[in-house]
């Protein structure tokens, strides 16, 4: 027996811009923060999570739909690959992402039906995202002081000091 699931999220990119990064094994191992290999193309390996995941590419729609063959090493050796199907949407805030997992082995599904938002959809999210840079400290805001000498400090025009601000 095997299990399925059907998990969706939206990230903050264009379906192509998702696709692609999907598919290069430099930025798929930026997304997720583990090491990732990917070969392009119908047929190309895939190798994620520091070879925890391993599978190949078998179709390929640009933009659109990824089909990979997709186990992990907690996969009994007798269990046949699963099915990961990854279908890219365009949204009103980026892409609609809908990932269908198929042909896992038996009570293994809830694991990784979590471990996709848990590991994929939310650092896509962050990488995708909107880029925050830190906010410049108080020290940091103020303008910078000029190099060249300053002339003396002129008296303001206005009245004349008291007697009793002169005399402290």
């Amino acid at each position: 027996m095997t299990e399925s699931f059907t998990v969706s999220t939206v990230i903050p990119a264009s379906p192509l811009r998702v696709y692609e990064a999907w598919l290069d094994g430099r930025e798929h191992g930026a997304f997720t923060g583990a090491k990732a290999e990917v070969e392009p193309g119908i047929g190309g390996s895939v190798i994620a999570w520091d070879g925890y995941i391993r599978g190949r590419t078998l179709e390929l729609s640009e933009g659109r739909r990824i089909l990979q063959a997709w186990r992990t090493t907690e996969f009994p050796t007798e269990a046949e690959d699963s099915l990961l199907e990854i279908l890219l949407e365009d949204a009103p805030a980026g892409t609609r992402l809908v990932l269908r997992h198929t042909g896992i082995p038996d009570g293994q599904g809830k694991n990784y039906e979590q471990g996709w938002v848990d590991y994929y959809f939310e650092p896509m999210k962050r990488y995708f995202g909107p880029k925050r840079t830190a906010r410049p400290t108080a020290a940091a805001r103020k303008k910078p002081r000029k190099a060249a000498a300053k002339a003396p400090a002129r008296k303001k025009p206005g009245r004349a000091k008291s007697a009793r601000a002169r005399s402290r």
